[in-house]
Order: structure tokens, then C-alpha cells, then sequence
């Protein structure tokens, strides 16, 4: 390799990984963000950042308070079917600059909604993670996408009030798609199906 080639991979961002996705059976719609930022990274936790809105607004979306443990969140938010995970499995990017990624490899996010068949909606963390999802996926008819502000403290401009407003269709999006659910198991139910005929 020539001296260019050496200094260019010397000085290249370091290569950033992302975390293993918080989902289960109840998940209805999915939160997507770039990838995990530093302080995250340093932690092992999704949004740990202290001036990181995420936890405050998903809390007071659903009327709770945040509260301090991290399981306890994670169990919240997989309660209230949210799931969690970024678009990114891995990527070259400068601290926790989202304009910086480069040279990113996504995760399996196709794989995962096949999982999860009960997903009816994808919620974007800010516009750097709709723009690398659109990048490397198609969208799916059957799918709503909702772009919301970032949470990130990068993305100060909007406040905490003007980002929660932002942020209600994601509660919208997961009433909606419970009563649907709910409205399709009542109606293909096994007595309903077959209840005998009025004579």
C-alpha cells in the first residue's frame, strides 16, 4: 500500500457498531435511528446521552415518568409495543456526527419486520436515519413511515414541547395498529368463524 493509501486508512473515523435490537412479540411500530452515538457506545444503551430527549418524550407520550433504570425502560417501551434499533449495523463516523457516516453496512432490518408481522409502522429518529434507510431499503406499501425530529442534543432548534408534539403520531401510530389487531382477531376468531346461522 502506498504512503497515500496508509495515511488516508490512518485517518479515517473509527468504525462505529450498533447494538442488538430491542423487539418482541408486542412490537407495533419501530423507532430506527443512525447509529449508537458516544456517549450510548460508552454505556451500552440506547439514547443514554443526558440531553438526549428520546426516554423523556416516549415517557410522556404514554403519561409516565422516566425513570433512571434502563431495563425499566426497555420493558417500557417494549410494553407499549416500541421497538428499537438503528439503521446502521456498522459505520465510519466522527464522534456522533450523523452527517459524517460513511461507509456504513445496515442491519438486517428487512429480516427483522418478516419476524415481526405485527410491525405496521416505522418511525425515523430524525431525517439522517430516513435518508440512510432509503438508501439501502425499499419501503413497503403495507408499512407506515413517520419522520420525526431528532432527539439527539445536535438537534436543538426544536425544544422539548415542539418535539413531543412532533412525536405524537408515533403514540397514534401504535393505538391505531392495537385496534386493528385486536379488531382482526375478534372478527377471524375461531367461534366467530364458525358461529352457527341464524335460522
Amino acid at each position: 500500500m502506498s504512503k497515500a493509501g496508509i495515511d488516508r486508512v490512518l485517518s479515517a473515523p473509527p468504525i462505529k457498531r450498533s447494538f442488538p435490537p430491542v423487539v418482541d412479540h408486542r412490537a407495533r411500530i419501530l423507532v430506527l435511528g443512525t447509529l449508537p452515538g458516544e456517549e450510548s457506545l460508552r454505556r451500552g444503551e440506547y439514547y443514554a446521552h443526558p440531553r438526549n430527549l428520546f426516554w423523556p418524550i416516549v415517557f410522556a407520550l404514554f403519561d409516565a415518568v422516566p425513570t433512571p433504570s434502563y431495563p425499566e425502560r426497555l420493558a417500557f417501551v417494549e410494553a407499549h409495543g416500541i421497538g428499537l434499533w438503528d439503521v446502521c449495523q456498522s459505520g465510519q463516523r466522527e464522534a456522533s456526527a450523523d452527517s459524517t457516516i460513511r461507509a456504513e453496512c445496515p442491519n438486517a432490518i428487512d429480516r427483522l419486520l418478516d419476524a415481526h408481522p405485527l410491525i405496521g409502522a416505522v418511525a425515523f429518529n430524525g431525517s439522517g436515519a430516513q435518508r440512510l434507510y432509503d438508501r439501502h431499503f425499499a419501503r413497503r406499501p403495507a408499512l407506515a413511515y413517520l419522520a420525526l425530529p431528532s432527539t439527539s442534543p445536535a438537534h436543538a432548534r426544536i425544544g422539548f414541547a415542539g418535539k413531543l408534539e412532533r412525536w405524537a403520531p408515533l403514540r397514534e401510530a401504535v393505538r391505531d395498529r392495537t385496534k386493528s389487531i385486536e379488531a382482526g382477531a375478534v372478527l377471524f376468531s375461531p367461534l366467530r368463524a364458525h358461529a352457527p346461522r341464524e335460522p
